[in-house]
């Protein structure tokens, strides 16, 4: 990840009452391209599976979609921790722990 993409998300995510991240519009941008190729990806394994191709070929394809998914994930979670996570712990809601190690728990299953 870049320099200036890393600076973005941790600039970019405020939480208020409704508990909303703020991502700039590139960082959005990125998130949005990101899930758009894994959603072809993901029509593309349907293709192959409707095309009975060979199973470890569409087995191969269903990893690259899981390592693309765990960036997009990893990046969420990068820009989460670098601000939101600091943020309210800054404010005294220790809470924010508890939370993330569910979420932790939940995306290393």
């Amino acid at each position: 990840m870049e320099q200036n993409e890393n600076q973005e998300l941790n600039d970019s995510c405020h939480t208020d009452s409704n508990r909303k991240s703020h991502h700039s519009d590139k960082t959005k941008s990125s998130l949005i391209s990101r899930l758009n190729r894994i959603e072809g990806q993901i029509r593309g394994v349907k293709g192959l599976i409707e095309k009975d191709t060979y199973c470890d070929d569409v087995l191969n394809q269903i990893a690259a979609i899981q390592s693309a998914l765990n960036g997009v994930g990893k990046l969420l979670l990068e820009h989460h921790l670098n601000s939101c996570v600091v943020e309210r712990i800054q404010e005294g809601d220790n809470e924010v722990i508890k939370e993330l190690m569910i979420t932790m728990n939940k995306l290393i299953k």
